[in-house]
């Protein structure tokens, strides 16, 4: 009997170590940036385990952008550019696993050593988003608005009894965060929030890393969807 229970055991934990050793490698195998990003964005700079865009006039304002689930925070880059140039300070980080929901407060390790800037936003593309909410949500203290790109509240960080600025940006042809589950949620979101459609628009160029499995294709290039991503961040921080 006893040996019976033995062998169980290590049967358990056999198959305990395939599974976690599986879903390592999984979470290694990410979307890096497609080559179209060298041709648009200048240079990339890093501070540890972030990418960091520094303007050369500062606002004052930062940003942080939680990158999609097993997408490199590079693919983001032309976006941050875009904010970087007009005065917004932009942090992407390097996230646990490269899954945004095992690093949430990694927003905090940026806003507590950057002295000069006097307002945060954070946001993020996909579960990225899901992330930046549910660190706004645990610190409206430090918080000033949140940026939904694809994304929107899980159920357990409710927005809609709270007036934190939000924008929420979508695209006509997303075939993971569909346009229906977007409506389905919009429940969740603040009683100040704009939403944004982009028509023609797909999952995948809200970053710059090519094709996703589950995606449809989009009737606009990922060049004219991220100037339409940055342009609508822009105005929408304008009239904050």
């Amino acid at each position: 009997m006893k040996k019976i229970i033995k062998y169980l055991l290590m049967c358990i934990v056999s198959l305990i170590m395939i599974v976690l050793i599986s879903f390592f490698i999984w979470t290694q195998q990410t979307y890096e940036p497609s080559k179209k990003l060298d041709n648009l964005v200048k240079e990339i700079n890093y501070e540890e385990d972030w990418v960091v865009f520094n303007p050369r006039e500062s606002k004052g304002v930062g940003v942080i952008l939680y990158p999609g689930a097993k997408v490199e925070p590079e693919a983001y880059s032309y976006i941050a550019q875009q904010l970087s140039d007009q005065g917004y300070f932009v942090g992407i980080p390097k996230v646990r696993l490269n899954l945004p929901m095992f690093d949430r407060n990694k927003a905090a390790e940026l806003i507590n050593k950057s002295d000069s800037i006097e307002k945060w936003y954070v946001g993020g593309h996909s579960l990225g988003g899901v992330t930046a909410a549910a660190f706004a949500s645990e610190h409206p203290d430090v918080v000033s608005g949140l940026i939904l790109l694809a994304s929107y509240p899980s159920s357990s960080n409710n927005f809609s009894q709270t007036n934190v600025p939000t924008l929420s940006i979508y695209a006509e042809n997303d075939g993971l965060s569909t346009i229906d589950k977007i409506e389905k949620n919009r429940h969740l979101l603040s009683q100040q929030t704009e939403l944004y459609e982009i028509k023609g628009g797909n999952h995948a160029q809200f970053g710059i890393y090519g094709p996703q499995k589950g995606d449809h294709k989009a009737a606009i290039s990922v060049k004219e969807q991220q100037d339409i991503i940055g342009n609508e961040m822009l105005k929408w921080f304008e009239g904050r």
